[in-house]
């Protein structure tokens, strides 16, 4: 169960980073319909990841340090402000820089809980 948790954790990694880089060209000014797509399966995959990890919490007995659950947890508040805020943007460039905002903090929360899980 561990290994899959690594697995998940890697790929939430790469969708947070392709969902900057998609983010970035939008607040460029290009317009790309599937960005949407990529952020829901980037939150979609954080949302399985929690599962597998409160999974591991409660029947593995592992121990991991608080702060990586917590810095995890708190990748939430940047998935929202791009879900809730960033989408409801008049223009397709202020979406981007929204979402690239939000985006940027969810990829760097994840990157440091993915470190710290790594690292036990």
């Amino acid at each position: 169960m561990v290994a899959i948790h690594n697995t998940v954790g890697t790929l939430v990694v790469l969708a947070f980073l392709a969902l900057a880089v998609a983010n970035g060209l939008r607040a460029g000014g290009r317009s790309l319909p599937w960005a949407r797509y990529v952020s829901y399966g980037a939150a979609t995959l954080l949302l399985f990841q929690y599962l597998l990890g409160f999974s591991l919490l409660g029947s593995e007995g592992r121990s991991i340090t608080w702060t990586h659950y917590t810095i995890a947890l708190l990748a939430l508040v940047p998935v929202g402000v791009e879900h809730g805020f960033a989408n409801t943007r008049a223009s397709e460039r202020a979406r981007g820089r929204a979402g690239l905002a939000a985006t940027v903090v969810s990829f760097i929360l994840v990157l440091i809980a993915y470190a710290i899980g790594m690292g036990n």
